[in-house]
């Protein structure tokens, strides 16, 4: 049997059609697998700082630390009882009650004639009432943790819970039980944060007070 021999033309017409099948393919395969534009993504950013630097977070203004009393004539009887004080003040800062001398946990002021007992700062009414020993007593809660005690009073002019401002008269002095022989007077306390302090070194200070 005689076999054919493909005419030249043929082949070559083979090979162009395998090329342009070849090319096609190549070609969508690239479109198929070609990534996508990633759309950029508009985002709003907010300010470095958060909070206004120039704004603090509690306004706070300075006053200074008033005394309890205005009156003229009214002179200390007994200052607080300081561990490293003087010893001359330490003597003037005991108090003698039923044959036993007790340290004095703050200062004591007298005149001959009964007085107003005026608010150290502005503040709220904590407590008021009538103590065995002490006398009348009065509680005053003011900014910072400070609160001052009034006691041997012969009047009150506040109740509990009352707003006081720096120099209202909340009652007037007079005796207690603990102390009779010095008559006529003011016992004055002083706490900072729980703790009972010497008044001594707050009277006339400026002290730092949240603005109303």
């Amino acid at each position: 049997m005689k076999k054919r021999k493909l005419k030249r033309f043929v082949v070559v017409g083979i090979y162009v059609v395998l090329l342009v099948a070849v090319t096609a393919t190549t070609y969508f395969v690239s479109l198929t697998f070609q990534p996508t534009e990633k759309k950029e993504e508009k985002v709003d950013y907010v300010n470095d700082s958060v909070i206004e630097e120039n704004l603090p977070v509690v306004q706070t203004d300075e006053v200074t630390f008033g005394k309890p009393y205005q009156s003229e004539g009214v002179t200390i009887a007994k200052y607080f009882y300081d561990y490293q004080g003087e010893k001359e003040q330490q003597e003037r800062s005991i108090i003698y009650h039923e044959n036993t001398y007790i340290q004095n946990s703050g200062m004591d002021f007298k005149a001959d004639s009964i007085f107003d007992v005026i608010s150290v700062l502005k503040g709220t009414i904590l407590d008021v009432r009538d103590d065995e020993l002490m006398g009348k007593t009065v509680e005053v809660k003011h900014d910072n943790g400070y609160i001052s005690t009034y006691q041997s009073l012969s009047e009150i002019a506040v109740q509990k819970g009352d707003t006081v401002e720096q120099g209202q008269v909340i009652g007037k002095s007079g005796e207690n039980t603990i102390d009779q022989e010095m008559g006529n007077h003011l016992h004055f306390e002083l706490y900072k944060d729980g703790a009972i302090v010497d008044p001594a070194k707050y009277f006339d200070q400026k002290i730092e007070t949240k603005e109303s």
